[in-house]
């Protein structure tokens, strides 16, 4: 069964006369990492407001078809109840973290849960560790460099054991060293805890090494839903061709490799060392 479902859904903010979302139709389980990407403006960040239940119940306007997450209707179903279910993550951490450490900022989620005292502690202790945050706990966030707030802001929605994680530009503000620790990190939440994990993120050439899927949308529609190889090259009129694939395209041209998309650096350099030493053979 499905972890998140969308089945027509049509959504018109309040005010408006466009639809922000056309009949999209949307289904995703646990062990994914979904990375949905388009251009500004094209539904991305409203297809979360919906997932996470901010719309219908905070931005009013007209929703249309069926929605569930966790089995739950999100019409019918409050946000606080999904938000047990629903973790989000925005590009901005400081936005996020407004406590005096990163102890309480992650047992702050656990507190409004409602948890026993014992219960939170336990699971402050095994975020703090399995984060690697132990050595910052006291620590204020504002102290703290952006990956490693990005990193606070995450572990602070993983302590309350959501079944989806979604991420909105989690790299937006960070170099790329940085950038792949946080989705490394939450490559490994999706292996090991088997999480569903949607990513917007417009960095290709870091988020596609970890996508096993990949969406795109364009005006309000989905446009591509698949595997990333394939999209990358279908709809790069809309998204664009991450570095690595620009590479690869300038090197193919010179006849120095097979018919094969690469989408890391690391697939570039086997792909090309295998070209060469089969000219060097011949």
């Amino acid at each position: 069964m499905p972890l998140v479902e969308l089945k027509g859904v049509h959504f018109k903010y309040a005010g408006s006369d466009e639809y922000s979302l056309k009949g999209v139709s949307f289904s995703a389980s646990r062990g994914e990492c979904v990375l949905l990407v388009g251009p500004s403006g094209c539904g991305k960040s409203t297809l979360l407001r919906v997932l996470n239940g901010l719309i219908p119940h905070f931005y009013e306007g007209d929703l249309e078809g069926e929605a569930t997450v966790a089995g739950l209707d999100v019409r019918s179903t409050p946000i606080h109840v999904l938000a047990k279910h629903v973790g989000m993550v925005f590009q901005d951490p400081e936005n996020q973290l407004f406590l005096s450490s990163v102890e309480r900022e992650i047992a702050f989620g656990l507190e409004n849960m409602g948890l026993a005292r014992a219960e939170i502690k336990r699971r402050v202790e095994e975020t703090l560790r399995v984060f690697g945050l132990e050595e910052l706990r006291y620590k204020a966030p504002y102290e703290l460099s952006g990956g490693q707030q990005q990193k606070v802001a995450i572990a602070s929605i993983m302590a309350m054991e959501p079944e989806v994680l979604v991420l909105d530009e989690p790299t937006a503000n960070l170099d790329p060293l940085s950038a792949l620790e946080i989705l490394s990190l939450v490559n490994v939440l999706v292996k090991d805890e088997g999480l569903l994990t949607i990513i917007v993120e417009h960095r290709l050439e870091l988020a596609l090494k970890f996508a096993t899927r990949l969406v795109v949308m364009n005006d309000g529609r989905l446009v591509f839903d698949g595997d990333p190889r394939t999209g990358v090259l279908f709809t790069h009129r809309l998204i664009g061709y991450p570095p690595v694939v620009i590479t690869y395209n300038l090197v193919r041209r010179r006849g120095l490799t097979e018919n094969f998309t690469p989408l890391t650096p690391e697939e570039l350099a086997e792909v090309v060392a295998e070209a060469c030493s089969r000219r060097k053979q011949s």
